[in-house]
């Protein structure tokens, strides 16, 4: 495995964060989660107060071939369900019922039924498949692959793999604008970006960040669409690419080995896991500077934010 890749046990968040945006709405206020890689826990911080409220345990579903059910308001996993092998990403779709896993070691995307655990589907893709993301009618999945330097794209019903894309070199992330129409690609190794036409599954084009020599993973769009947010885990800093003119028109220096990003739901208030500071990092995004760095656990790597 190439040792600038994640470790296993971290895998857990990705179907947190699927599973949590499947439930009711919570009482209480938004809430940030981070997951923190070597100590196998989830900070939860209030963005209110910029503290961390609670952690939680939870188990390396990767190394257990599965996925964990983990309740938030006990801070508790109620259940495993088996995901295939190596399952290493995760999303979940639009009706809650199915989650979509890329299985790194096989070269699989496979396809759980949430109720019963039935694998619906395990197709072969890309080699080394690491995002994942589907369309907004949940009708696809993309999966990218890291050793091919492609995108999958799977039909969510019968589990055919409808296209192969190539796209930039060591591919880690694919985000959808706002209005689903576009897929981006974040090329680690290849310092860009490439771009998909989600009604015909077609590679636009492609863009570096910065000078190309950057090292670009998680991405997010500001909720107007007209800015997105690359983190740059070599170069401790994130991307402002402006989504029109497909163009860098800023940096902002945040913690060592920025991985996972979030934004809030007004966009005013951006989050990046330092990696190798054990922080997260808050950001203004209006004056585009960090404002607080905020102690959480052992090598934060990936975050989500709660409304």
């Amino acid at each position: 495995m190439n040792p600038t890749r994640s470790p296993k046990r971290t895998l857990a968040l990705p179907f947190l964060i699927a599973i949590v945006l499947a439930l009711p709405a919570r009482s209480g206020g938004p809430a940030l989660y981070v997951s923190n890689e070597v100590d196998n826990t989830v900070a939860v911080i209030s963005p209110q107060t910029n503290s961390v409220v609670r952690r939680t345990v939870y188990v390396a579903l990767g190394q257990d071939d599965a996925l964990g059910v983990i309740d938030v308001a006990s801070g508790k996993m109620t259940r495993t369900i088996p995901a295939g092998r190596d399952p290493e990403l995760v999303v979940l779709s639009p009706d809650g019922k199915v989650a979509y896993v890329s299985n790194e070691e096989i070269a699989h995307a496979s396809a759980i039924d949430l109720a019963t655990g039935k694998i619906l589907f395990s197709t072969p893709v890309g080699v080394e498949p690491e995002g994942v993301g589907l369309s907004r009618d949940g009708k696809k999945l993309y999966v990218t692959a890291e050793t091919n330097n492609t995108v999958s794209v799977v039909d969510t019903k019968t589990g055919q793999v409808l296209h192969t894309l190539h796209v930039g070199e060591n591919p880690r992330t694919v985000a959808f604008t706002p209005d689903g129409s576009r897929g981006w690609v974040s090329a680690e190794a290849g310092g860009n970006v490439t771009l998909i036409d989600v009604a015909t599954d077609s590679v636009l084009g492609q863009f570096p960040i910065g000078d190309g020599k950057t090292k670009p993973v998680r991405i997010a769009f500001s909720p107007d669409g007209r800015l997105a947010y690359l983190t740059e885990g070599a170069a401790a800093s994130v991307s402002v690419v402006d989504v029109a003119r497909q163009a860098v028109i800023d940096s902002i220096r945040v913690g060592r080995r920025p991985w996972g990003i979030a934004l809030s739901a007004d966009g005013k208030r951006l989050y990046t896991a330092d990696g190798r500071s054990n922080t997260v990092s808050v950001i203004d995004t209006e004056v585009r500077k960090v404002i607080m760095a905020i102690p959480v656990g052992d090598r934060p790597n990936d975050l989500l934010y709660l409304p």
